[in-house]
C-alpha cells in the first residue's frame, strides 16, 4: 500500500481511492498506477464500458482486475456519498474537456459537468469528512501569456468559456476546503497538456499520429508557431499521486513537462519517430487558442517533491507505439 506522507499518523497508508472521470485518458492511467501500488480504486465515469469504446479501451487491463470496482454514475445527479465512504482521497477528475467546444451549445453541459457537479462532489465530501480532495484544473485558466514560465501566483485570465469552468471548479473546491467546519483539504492541479498513450482523439499529439498512421490531412490552426508546454502522461499520474499523500494546506499546484515546444516541432517529432510524411492543412487560428504556454514547477518541486522525467522524443515514440498496436489489434480482429 503506498503511504500517505502526513503529520497525522492515524491516517496510515492510502488504501482507498475514488477517481472520478476513470474511463477517460488521466483517470485510466492514475487507475492502474494506484492499483498497481496496493490501492483500491472505486472508478467512476458516466462512459461505460460496454456503451462507449473509448472507455473500454482505456479500461481494458484493469476492469477485471481485483481491487478495482467501477461504478458507471453521472456526478450531476447520482448518489454520491455511498461512493466516498472510507476513501482516503478523492481524484476528481471527472468533467467535459475542449476549448472549442465550450463556444456553442454545449456550454451549458460543461457548466453542469465543471461547476454543479463539482458542488455536490464537495458537499458530499465535505459531510464525510474525506481527507483530501484533489482536483484537476487546466493551464487555460492563465489565458494568454508572453511566454514566460507562469506561477500559480499570476492573475488568471481564462480566455473561453472552457477555462472559465474550469478555473470556477478550481476556486469551488478551495472556497469549499476554507470553511472552519470542512476537515477536506483541497489540491488543485493545473495540468499543462497531457499527452501520451489514449490521448483524447481530438488532441493536437494524437491527431498527428493518427495521421502519420492512416495518411488523412490533419489541420493546423494558426501558423504552428503557438508554443505549449506538453506533459507526459507517466509524469502527470506520480505528480497526481504525490498531490494525494504530501503533507500540505489546500494549494494549487501547477503540473508541467518541462518542455515548451512549438506546434511545429511536435509536427516534426511525429514525423521523424513514424518515418512518414504528415499531410498538414493550415487554417486560421481559433477562439480561446493561446500564443504560448509555459509552467513554472517550483511549487511542484518544493511541496510534492516532483519533477517531470520524460522527454517528448520519448514520450510520443510510447503514443506511437500505442496507437500502432491499437491498429494492429483492430486490423487482427477484421
Amino acid at each position: 500500500m503506498l503511504t500517505m506522507a502526513t503529520a497525522d499518523s492515524s491516517r496510515g497508508p492510502l488504501r482507498r481511492a475514488v477517481v472520478t472521470g476513470a474511463a477517460g485518458f488521466i483517470g485510466s492511467h492514475l487507475c492502474q498506477t494506484l492499483l498497481s501500488l496496493g490501492v483500491g480504486v472505486i472508478g467512476v465515469d458516466r462512459h461505460s464500458p460496454d456503451q462507449h469504446q473509448s472507455a473500454a479501451i482505456n479500461l481494458a487491463a484493469i476492469l477485471h482486475q481485483p481491487g478495482f470496482i467501477f461504478i458507471p454514475g453521472d456526478l450531476r445527479t447520482c448518489a454520491i456519498e455511498p461512493l466516498l465512504l472510507d476513501a482516503d482521497v478523492v481524484f476528481h477528475l471527472a468533467g467535459i474537456p475542449g476549448v472549442h467546444p465550450s463556444w456553442g451549445a454545449d456550454f451549458d453541459d460543461y457548466v453542469a459537468s465543471n461547476i454543479s457537479a463539482t458542488q455536490r462532489l464537495m458537499r458530499a465530501a465535505t459531510r464525510l469528512h474525506t481527507p483530501r480532495l484533489v482536483v484537476a484544473s487546466s493551464s487555460s485558466v492563465y489565458g494568454a501569456t508572453d511566454g514566460s514560465p507562469s506561477a500559480e501566483t499570476d492573475r488568471p485570465r481564462p480566455a473561453s468559456p472552457y477555462a472559465v469552468t474550469k478555473l470556477a471548479e478550481e476556486q469551488l473546491c478551495l472556497a469549499h476546503a476554507a470553511r472552519p467546519d470542512c476537515d477536506t483539504t483541497v489540491v488543485a492541479l493545473r495540468y499543462f497538456t497531457v499527452y501520451g498513450p489514449r490521448q483524447r482523439e481530438d488532441m493536437f499529439i494524437q491527431r498527428l499520429v493518427t495521421a502519420a498512421m492512416t495518411g488523412q490531412k490533419v489541420s493546423i490552426y494558426g501558423d504552428g508557431n503557438q508554443r505549449r508546454d506538453f506533459t507526459y502522461i507517466d509524469d502527470a499520474v506520480s505528480a497526481t499521486i504525490a498531490a494525494a499523500t504530501a503533507y500540505l494546506p489546500s494549494s494549487i499546484i501547477n503540473v508541467g513537462g518541462g518542455t515548451s515546444a512549438s506546434l511545429n516541432d511536435i509536427l516534426d517529432h511525429a514525423q521523424k519517430i513514424t518515418g512518414r510524411t504528415i499531410n498538414v492543412h493550415i487554417t486560421n487560428p481559433r477562439s480561446g487558442d493561446v500564443p504560448a504556454t509555459c509552467a513554472d514547477s517550483s511549487t511542484a518541486r518544493k511541496l510534492l517533491g516532483w519533477a517531470p522525467s520524460a522527454n517528448l522524443h520519448t514520450g510520443i515514440g510510447a503514443q506511437v507505439d500505442w496507437l500502432t498496436a491499437q491498429y494492429a489489434a483492430s486490423s487482427l480482429a477484421v
